[in-house]
């Protein structure tokens, strides 16, 4: 069993550390502040919960075996990924000649960021079907499946909290860096840029 686990974790650090959606988002929400970054990872890890769940109950066969399905979410998450990375994009637009500390009176609310880490993850199919794939390898033979599943699943979002929570301090203790209007800037217009690539390249996707 402890083999297993410490494999199961070392699934979930490689996972982490794949540069993905949520990756850029946590990033981008923690220039504003720990605060809405926090939430953002609690609003990421809520949707692997989620999802979790559902490979559990086997839904997740359904959305794999269905083609129409899969499409209608890939779409759906381009469209999610492309919002974001429009808004964001935006924002630095906005954001330009702003004097120091502006930052702080645009910063989102807490639901609003909890809102978006959920929407993102939740919008991904490749979420889905990868929580499909990865949780039941970790499944020890003769255990009941079910309250394993839930138990690896939760397991696997509470590590992921503490995971990203490291972006977030990290992006806090470089505050002084980029707490800098025109540096801040430029990393929402990057931020914003891979969102969009993103977004058509799942969009685009057979």
């Amino acid at each position: 069993m402890l083999s297993t686990l410490l494999a199961f974790l070392g699934a979930c650090t490689l996972i982490a550390a794949s540069p993905g959606p949520s990756t850029v988002l946590i990033i981008k929400q923690s220039l504003r502040s720990r605060r809405s970054g926090f939430l953002t990872v609690l609003g990421n890890e809520t949707g692997v919960f989620i999802w979790g769940l559902v490979a559990a109950f086997g839904l997740t066969a359904l959305l794999a075996a269905s083609e129409m399905a899969y499409d209608v979410m890939r779409i759906v998450g381009a469209v999610v990924l492309v919002g974001f990375g429009v808004q964001t994009l935006w924002q630095a637009r906005r954001s330009k000649g702003a004097v120091e500390g502006g930052w702080e009176g645009a910063e989102k609310s807490g639901w609003a960021s909890y809102r978006g880490g959920l929407l993102l993850n939740l919008a991904n199919p490749k979420a889905a079907i990868f929580a499909m794939s990865f949780l039941p390898q970790f499944v020890p033979q003769g255990a009941p499946h079910l309250p394993t599943m839930v138990g690896i699943a939760a397991l696997w979002a509470v590590y992921e909290v503490g995971y990203y929570g490291l972006y977030v301090w990290f992006v806090g203790r470089m505050k002084a860096v980029l707490s800098r209007t025109g540096v801040r800037r430029r990393l929402e217009q990057v931020s914003g840029g891979v969102l969009l690539l993103l977004g058509a390249r799942l969009a685009l996707e057979s």
